[in-house]
């Protein structure tokens, strides 16, 4: 891989990991449109890697508080507060990392496919639009309960497949249970963290398996370029979305999808 490639893609990655967008597909389509070969395992490893450090710096304070309510909080509010927020993360992490276990290969046979990809985009986009629109949603994070994190968990299991989009579907479940658009997006963010650490560590694991096909500063150049796009980008949507909402990012993704259908069918 060139500096260049390493670059391009660990921007894309961190830019889009935590946006309703699918950073899967566009590193997949990054790679198809300038015609890169695959980035390879060990890449794959140190982008997730990065956005893994990302939201963990982005979201030190509520995990410090969800750590604090299991070990030293004092009795009230803000306690059970911060441990019924872990325990709905825990929770909603089950369904996809069980299928994600099951299924791997299978969806790295199968489904990495352009066609699927767009299929995808602009299906899941238009589910996306109709949580937006036609949902009632105002409730806070604070509202979250067990089977409604149980629910967005199970949605979680819909971003194996390419073009999905692990933050869309999960932010798509959110407000069609009605919760904000913030509050969703909060959610899906801290439900990121079980996933990607996973992901990491499997693939972590291959490739101590493996002959690396980048050198470790390459690595390290792609998680810190991933991480520091990654902890932008978090940044940047949260604000985003109290100002302008889903709708643009909808947009695009639309825009996206039939650009893809047209091209690849």
């Amino acid at each position: 891989m060139t500096m260049l490639q390493i670059l391009v893609l660990a921007l894309i990655q961190g830019l889009t990991e935590f946006l309703p967008v699918s950073s899967s597909a566009h590193l997949i389509l990054g790679s198809w449109v300038f015609s890169w070969p695959d980035q390879g395992l060990v890449f794959d490893v140190g982008v997730h890697l990065g956005t893994l450090c990302a939201v963990l710096i982005y979201f030190r304070r509520e995990l410090a508080g969800m750590a604090a309510a299991w070990l030293t909080q004092p009795p009230g509010p803000v306690r059970e507060r911060n441990r019924k927020l872990g325990l709905c993360i825990v929770l909603g992490s089950i369904p996809v990392l069980l299928v994600g276990t099951l299924a791997y290969d299978w969806v790295e046979t199968w489904l990495r496919d352009v066609r699927v990809i767009a299929v995808a985009t602009l299906g899941f986009g238009l589910a996306l639009w109709a949580a937006d629109r036609f949902f009632s949603k105002h409730n806070s994070l604070e509202e979250l309960g067990v089977k409604s994190a149980l629910a967005i968990g199970g949605a979680q299991v819909l971003a194996l497949i390419p073009g999905a989009s692990r933050s869309g579907v999960t932010i798509t479940m959110g407000r069609m249970l009605g919760f904000s658009a913030d509050a969703a997006a909060r959610f899906s963010f801290l439900l990121s963290i079980p996933v990607i650490a996973l992901a990491g560590a499997h693939g972590l694991v291959k490739v101590s398996l493996e002959e690396t096909t980048i050198s470790w500063q390459e690595f390290l150049f792609a998680m810190l370029v991933s991480a520091a796009a990654g902890w932008l980008c978090i940044a940047a949507f949260l604000a985003l979305l109290r100002k302008i909402g889903l709708m643009p990012f909808i947009i695009c993704r639309l825009v996206l999808g039939t650009a893809l259908i047209i091209i690849v069918f």
